[in-house]
Order: C-alpha cells, then sequence, then structure tokens
C-alpha cells in the first residue's frame, strides 16, 4: 500500500465526507446488532452479514480476481491478518458484546479507537505521532464523552460495565490493528481485496455459527431481521469497508481512525430515534 500523497482540495473534501457516511453506517450497524439481539445468536448475524457481502461482491470482483489472484497468494499472510481483524474479529466481538451491554456503551467504547490507532502504527512501524495527533485524539475523546453522557461528566459514575463491554473493547482493538496495518495490503484491486478478506470472515465465523445452531441458537424470523441482514449485509459491510479502505489509502490510517469518534455521535442520535 502507498503512503498518503497530499491531495487537492477537492479531492481532500471528498475523502472526509466519505468517512462521514462510513461513520453513519457503522452507528447503524451497531444500533441494528443491539435491536435484534435477541432474535439473531452473534455468530450468526456476522456469519449471514459476510456471506451477504461475499456473494453481492463476487461478480464484481471476479474478472479482477483472475488478475489480482498471483498478488494476493503471495501477500497471503497480511491479507488473513486484515481479514481476521477488520472483518472477523471486529465484528464477532462487537455483535457478542452486545448481547451483553448497551448500544451506548458500545459506542463510547469505540472513541478509544483513534489512540489505539496511533499506538499500533508507533509499536509495529515506528511512526511517532505528532504533538497535534495527539492533542487532537484526547479531544476527541473527551468531546465524544460529553456527547454520550449528555455534557454531565458524573454522569460516568452510573455507567456499569460489563462482560459485553470487555468483548466490544476487544473488537475496537482488532479494528485499530486492522487500520493501522491497512499500509500492507497489496497493490490490487479493491473489489478484489474486498471478496478475500470477506471470504476470510465468512470462513472464520462458520464454525461458530454452526455451534449456535447446534447448541439450539436458532434465528426468530421476522420482517424486521430480513431487513436488518440485508442492511448489514450491503451498507456498513460492502459500501462502508470499500469507502474506509479507500479513505485509509489516501488519508492515511491516523487521519481514517480519528473519524472513528463521530461513531458515538451518530450513534446516540439514531439511539434516540
Amino acid at each position: 500500500m502507498r503512503h498518503p500523497v497530499p491531495l487537492p482540495r477537492g479531492a481532500l473534501i471528498r475523502s472526509y465526507a466519505t468517512l462521514v457516511l462510513v461513520m453513519l453506517l457503522w452507528s447503524g450497524n451497531v444500533i441494528i446488532g443491539r435491536a435484534i439481539n435477541n432474535s439473531v445468536p452473534p455468530f450468526t448475524l456476522a456469519f449471514v452479514r459476510w456471506s451477504g457481502a461475499t456473494l453481492i461482491v463476487f461478480p464484481f470482483a471476479y474478472r479482477h480476481l483472475r488478475a489480482d489472484g498471483p498478488t494476493i497468494i503471495r501477500a497471503w499472510k497480511p491479507v488473513a491478518v486484515l481479514g481476521l481483524t477488520g472483518v472477523a474479529s471486529f465484528n464477532a466481538f462487537t455483535y457478542a458484546g452486545l448481547h451483553f451491554t448497551t448500544a451506548a456503551n458500545g459506542l463510547l467504547l469505540q472513541a478509544a479507537t483513534p489512540a489505539l490507532v496511533l499506538l499500533f502504527t508507533a509499536i509495529v512501524f515506528r511512526q511517532r505521532s505528532s504533538l497535534l495527533q495527539v492533542t487532537g485524539v484526547l479531544l476527541s475523546i473527551l468531546g465524544v464523552a460529553l456527547v454520550v453522557l449528555q455534557g454531565r461528566p458524573l454522569a460516568v459514575l452510573d455507567m456499569s460495565f460489563n462482560r459485553g463491554d470487555m468483548l466490544i473493547l476487544c473488537g475496537v482493538i482488532s479494528w485499530a490493528a486492522y487500520t493501522s496495518l491497512l499500509r500492507l495490503r497489496p497493490a490490487c484491486h479493491p473489489l478484489s481485496f474486498l471478496f478475500v478478506t470477506f471470504a476470510i470472515g465468512v470462513a472464520a465465523m462458520a464454525p461458530f455459527a454452526l455451534h449456535e445452531a447446534v447448541s439450539g441458537q436458532v434465528i426468530r424470523w421476522s420482517v424486521p431481521v430480513l431487513a436488518a441482514f440485508a442492511y448489514v449485509a450491503v451498507l456498513p459491510s460492502l459500501v462502508a469497508f470499500f469507502l474506509y479502505n479507500a479513505a485509509v489509502q489516501q488519508l492515511g490510517p491516523g487521519v481514517a481512525g480519528q473519524a472513528i469518534t463521530l461513531m458515538p455521535v451518530f450513534g446516540s442520535l439514531l439511539a434516540a430515534l
């Protein structure tokens, strides 16, 4: 993956606007994951999500896969890590955590992502963060906390944290690793990369989804559940990942990671609605 280069003003604005849209779509994913937690087991939801996204993207990615196959095979190690961290682990931990905690807690924990992205980047790539970046991350976390706590800082004392929060925190760590490691993405077409990483997510989730089914955890079918499946397979998966990967390539992982702090803001608004 090439390092970000200075962008023209128009392209820069489009990249930031893209990140805003991505965060809105991912916020909706958290809200929906919480809303249907009693109707769909978590790993089953993740399996359905990535199976649907993989099937949708395949017809568009097929001709690129034929050309990019050798490149992807040579870079199978970073591709596998990216698929496991960004697609499989993050979503599995998030959906599992939402069975035990609130959407507000889950969204608030997302605010830790920018700091973790800078930490991973420093540890793995020896890239030092500027004082301005660190200050921006701290201010964004403070701003998110004030929004989620509705301007009452002492309200944090009334919040309770449980194993669901720990699961979501594991997901946040996985996502920060994915964002930092995206620079290792091979030089292949974006659709080829999406298909392969989505397929890795499907393969990783399949045994866990099967275990849920065997243990009697089944889907309680309804129109809202079908609508939720359609949403998570298309918008926060296919559309959002395509746009986010492009934004990381253009702006760098540090900048893209900081956009995650918009999720609690959007999530609070969506939860209220």
